[in-house]
Order: C-alpha cells, then structure tokens, then sequence
C-alpha cells in the first residue's frame, strides 16, 4: 500500500467517529417526534450513549490489537458497528435505540484506536507527526460536512436512511482494509490481553512525564475546539442574526482551516513539533487578547463578525496545529505498546477535553466574550504546559 492510500484509510477510519455524531444531528426532532414524543428531551441521550460506548471501546480496543493485531480488531469492530447500526435503523423505541448506539460507538472505537497504533507500528518521530497532521484534516472538515450530509439523507429518504448510510461507510472501510491492509504489528511484539499487563502498561504511559503533559496539552488543545463548537451556532444566530448562512459559513471556514494539517506536514519536519505547537499556542493568546480589547458593542456589528470569523478560522487552524503535534509527542516513547498508548491517550485527552468545554457551553450570556474569554485562558494554560515539557531540556531532533 502506498502512502497516499494509506492515508486515505487511515483517514476514513479517523472519520467514523465524527459521521456518526454530526450526521445524527439533523435528525434529532424526527427521532424525538417518532420514538420519544412525550420526552422530546431525552433524544439527545442518542449522541451521548455512542460517545459512552466509544470511551469503554477506546480503553479496550487498542490494548486487544496489541494482543492479536490490528487487522482483526479494525474488522472486528467494523462489524460490531454495522451490525449496531443496523439494529438502530430497525429500533421501534428509545430504549432500544440507546443500546444499539451503545454497541454502535463500541464497535467505532476500533477503527479509530487502531489507526493511531498502525501509523506508529509504520512511522516515527517528525515522519509519524507528518502522516498524522495529514489524517487530523478530517478533525475541521467531517463536522462541517456531515450535518449537511444527514440532513439531505433525511430530505431523501427519512432519518432511519442516516444508520444505512453508516453501513456503507463502514462497509467500504471494513472492505478496503481487508483486501489492501498488511498486518503492521509482528506476533513477536504482541502482547497478552491481561489485566495485570493492561494495569503496568497504563502505570508505564502515565509514568512519563512527556506523556502526562502532551495529554494535557492535547485536552485543552480539544477543549478550545469542543467549546468553540457548542457555542458557535448560538453566537451566528443570536448576535449576528446569520442562522440561515450559518452552515455556509461554518463549511467555508472548516475547509480553510483544513489547510493548517496540510501546513503542518511541510513545516513539522523542518521546525519540529515542540516548537510549533508552542507558537500555535502563542498566536491563539495573541489573537483572543486582541478580540477581547473590542468594545462589547462593536462586536456584535458588521466589523465584530467580520473579526469573530478570523478568530473561529484560527481557533480550527490551531487545531490543525497542535492536535496531531501532540499526540505523536504521546506516542513516541511508547512505540512498545502502542496499541495501549493509543487507547490512554486518546481515552483521556477527550474526556478530559469534554469536561473542561461542557461549563463553557452553559456560559453563553447574548456576547462572545465568554467563549473568547476561556479560549484564552485555555491557551495559556497550554502554552504553560509546552514550556514544562521543554524547560531544560534540550529536544533531540529524531526525538521531536
């Protein structure tokens, strides 16, 4: 497999998550009017019970491909998410539903737990931060796209046409990586799946004080644009009176933003990932700083959007930037266990990430000052954390 479709997979593997969330919320009254319309409320449990399977998934799916490979474990949990969304497109009640996407999130953990495993089995230092920069593109641009997706499946053929759509995606994945995917994790490195071995593993990663801060830094790098992404629609709407424009805004600005990975892959070899995160950081403060100097009312003018979007593009730049930077920080040190490390890293930056954003959703106030104003301390904070990770200590290059 050359490179170019290796990171095309990689890539579609790292999408799964992303469609099955943003692809779901065009259908969130539909479902509700259908399965729940006494308790319209509860629809959203839809979304959050995928996300609590992933995060179960998330912790086992990477140290299971350590202990019988990668290939199995991305077809088994292929499988496992078709077979879900099956049962969810066939679901007569909520409760049913909610199972369903339970395992359906299971099942997506695999693929995209693995992926991060197989680009380190393959890639090392700046070379596995240039493929992983290229496959985080899928970050900015699947959550702009895929509402619009769901929405004209629904137009098309209803909101149960969205879990077909889910099988197809996989379907075509699951089928690609069993024809032109090798198995990229040799029997002499596997290791058993044992709780004892699990529990060290997880002693090992977080031992490692490069380890502990790139997670860190990884959530509050996710947590920017976790809270950027629940406030942004209500600000369009609200302030700026753009609520019809708003997915034509959004999708523009995802695609310009999409470049930062792109950026990231040229620069990263030459400049190394310590270093760009850390001026990532820095603009972010820079750019927040500025924004929060404008008077209140000015900003909620022609002029206030006009410079809200140049701060919303770089919040997606910066992920660009720094997200993939920082998990390949993670992963170096760990290549032995990669699989594990995949799993820890992953598990813990999101959850960590969603916890930091879910109190900045419930600050909105009619301004964008409070978004604006924990972006900017987020990234101070990060920027903190990069210059503890390097304070005296001289970066090798192999090694950045």
């Amino acid at each position: 497999m050359g490179r170019i479709e290796f990171v095309g997979l990689v890539a579609m593997m790292f999408a799964t998550i992303a469609f099955s969330i943003d692809a779901m919320l065009p259908a969130m009254p539909e479902i509700a009017n259908e399965l729940t319309p006494a308790l319209a409320h509860r629809a959203p449990l839809i979304l959050t019970a995928f996300l609590l399977g992933m995060g179960v998934g998330t912790f086992l799916t990477g140290p299971l491909s350590d202990a019988v490979g990668r290939r199995p474990v991305v077809i088994g949990g292929a499988a496992i998410y078709m077979i879900s969304a099956a049962v969810a497109w066939w679901a007569d009640s909520l409760e049913m539903m909610l199972v369903a996407r339970v395992f359906q999130g299971l099942g997506a953990a695999g693929p995209r737990v693995v992926a991060v495993a197989i680009i380190r089995d393959l890639y090392v230092g700046r070379e596995m931060a240039k493929i992983i920069s290229i496959v985080m593109i899928i970050f900015t641009l699947v959550p702009a796209i895929a509402p619009a997706m769901g929405a004209l499946i629904i137009a098309w053929v209803g909101w149960r046409g969205i879990f077909l759509a889910f099988i197809l995606f996989s379907a075509i994945s699951a089928i690609w990586a069993g024809l032109r995917l090798p198995e990229t994790l040799a029997e002499e490195n596997r290791r058993p799946f044992k709780a004892k071995l699990m529990i060290a593993a997880v002693i090992e990663i977080l031992s490692l004080r490069s380890v502990r801060l790139s997670i860190l830094a990884q959530s509050l790098a996710m947590a920017m644009l976790f809270s950027t992404l629940m406030l942004v629609q209500p600000i369009y709407s609200e302030i700026y009176g753009r609520a019809a424009s708003f997915p034509f805004w959004f999708g523009g600005i995802a695609v310009v933003a999409g470049s930062a990975s792109l950026l990231n892959a040229v620069l990263v070899v030459r400049y190394g990932m310590h270093r760009l995160v850390s001026i990532a950081f820095g603009l972010q403060i820079v750019l927040s700083a500025v924004i929060l100097g404008f008077d209140l009312s000015m900003m909620a003018g022609p002029y206030g959007f006009a410079a809200f979007l140049l701060w919303q593009t770089f919040v997606f730049f910066q992920a660009g930037l720094t997200l993939g930077n920082l998990n390949a920080i993670a992963m170096e040190p760990v290549g032995h266990i990669a699989g594990m490390a995949a799993s820890v890293v992953g598990s813990l930056s999101t959850v960590l990430a969603a916890l930091i954003a879910s109190p900045v959703g419930l600050m909105f106030d009619g301004t964008t000052r409070p978004l604006i104003t924990s972006v900017l301390v987020m990234a101070v904070v990060a920027l903190g954390i990069m210059r503890l990770m390097t304070r005296g200590i001289r970066v090798p290059e192999a090694a950045e």
